[in-house]
């Protein structure tokens, strides 16, 4: 009887990309196949020089969604390819405008972004997992919620970095799936006095906290979506029920 593979198969493709007339950018892909590929979907993590963690991260949240949409038991690392050189260059330009911004504030104290990050994961029950979304979310003066169950719900809003930062340690955390489902990014051009007051304007959440609605399900695993619509709602924020959910909100 033939012994299974020892390993999987590695390797990496490197494509150059036109950012530009006169700017290029490398982006590399490193494949790995499962021992049931094509009917699994091979490992592919996307990285640039240019990108911050959480653009990688959305980066390569969006192609696992498109490879399991349109390539699932097919052989897809030429697909992944293609799709990188059509889209990939957006995700860089967001991170060129930001680069641009930080750049600009040595000599001009009046440009920096709030951003809001709105998460979404197949659930949240660890105790560990909740307990490090409110202590980081406190060390990083970010406001918002958290729904723990399943799905679980996200949402942070601060300085760009410091959501950038939180969206990093959470990303490494161990998840069935999590990822961005909505970003705001806000311009923000007050002096330096005034820029705390321009960012709590601009906050929708007066705090962070754990939101726990009327729970149901076999398991009692499942939040009450419509009280999170009302939550929502309350909040100015309800536009974005129908982008986790691909429902109108009652």
């Amino acid at each position: 009887m033939r012994s299974a593979p020892s390993s999987k198969i590695h390797f990496t493709i490197y494509l150059k990309l036109d950012v530009s007339e006169t700017l290029e950018e490398v982006f590399s892909l490193s494949c790995s196949y499962p021992f049931r590929y094509p009917t699994v979907l091979p490992e592919i993590v996307v990285r640039a020089p240019s990108l911050t963690r959480a653009q990688q991260a959305l980066l390569n949240t969006d192609l696992e969604t498109y490879l399991r949409t349109c390539c699932n038991g097919e052989v897809c690392v030429l697909s992944a390819t293609e799709w990188i050189k059509d889209h990939a260059v957006d995700y860089l330009c967001k991170e060129l405008i930001s680069t641009n911004r930080q750049d600009s504030k040595r000599t001009s104290p009046n440009d920096t972004l709030f951003t809001r990050l709105w998460i979404y994961s197949h659930h949240i029950y660890n105790k560990h997992k909740r307990k490090n979304i409110l202590d980081w979310s406190k060390e990083l003066h970010l406001s918002g919620f958290s729904m723990p169950g399943k799905p679980g719900v996200v949402c942070i809003e601060g300085l760009q970095s410091s959501c950038e930062e939180f969206w990093a340690r959470v990303r490494r955390l161990t998840w069935k799936r999590i990822l961005i489902r909505h970003r705001e990014d806000i311009p923000l051009s007050g002096q330096s006095d005034d820029l705390h007051k321009e960012i709590q304007k601009q906050r929708k959440f007066s705090c962070f906290e754990e939101k726990i609605f009327d729970v149901h399900g076999t398991r009692g695993n499942h939040m009450d979506l419509g009280q999170l619509y009302q939550f929502l709602n309350e909040k100015g924020c309800a536009d974005v029920f129908p982008m986790y959910f691909g429902i109108e909100g009652q």
